[in-house]
């Protein structure tokens, strides 16, 4: 069975700037970002406006939802797509609980603190002398949003297989 951890890794495996790192490190910043969303969503729920609009799906893309300025916007027609193609690939997943698994991947979004998480992760960009930068894990912050809205969401399928199998990659 693949877990959550297997997929993460996966992720940040297919992101082009993982492509040389080891399985160990891969696995190590998948764990800390899926135990950071697990951490997010313990946290109290606060109230953020959604609204809705069309216009999600567009050629090989669709766009569910996005946030801006505090407010998560949502694409009905995308969510009647994916629905869809979860139901093709035998995903017990309503719309209804495709719509608040994607508004709770936008406040996840919303809610990183992406220097929390970048300390966490622990990644060295440069070394000079005593002197050090950390650098960004491109992929982790998708990896918190995703276990986020796993926990928020009810779905009964993990949002991380659900995107791994809609992009092709099971």
């Amino acid at each position: 069975m693949t877990t959550d951890l297997d997929l993460a890794v996966g992720l940040l495996r297919a992101t082009p700037t993982h492509e040389n790192r080891s399985e160990e490190q891969l696995r190590e910043w998948a764990a800390i970002a899926l135990a950071y969303g697990d951490e997010l969503a313990a946290e109290p729920d606060e109230d953020v406006p959604v609204v809705e609009r069309e216009g999600g799906v567009g050629r090989g893309e669709i766009l569910v939802a996005e946030h801006r300025g505090g407010t998560v916007t949502v694409y009905p027609d995308s969510l009647t797509r994916l629905a869809k193609l979860a139901a093709e690939h035998g995903f017990q997943a309503s719309r209804e609980a495709l719509r608040t698994a994607a508004i709770a991947h936008e406040k996840a979004h919303y809610r990183i603190d992406v220097r929390e998480l970048n300390r966490r992760l622990g990644h060295t960009a440069l070394r000079l002398g005593p002197f050090r930068v950390r650098g960004h894990v491109a992929g982790a912050e998708e990896i918190v949003a995703h276990r986020f809205a796993h926990h928020r969401s009810g779905l009964g399928v993990s949002p991380l297989l659900l995107t791994t199998a809609l992009a092709g990659g099971n």
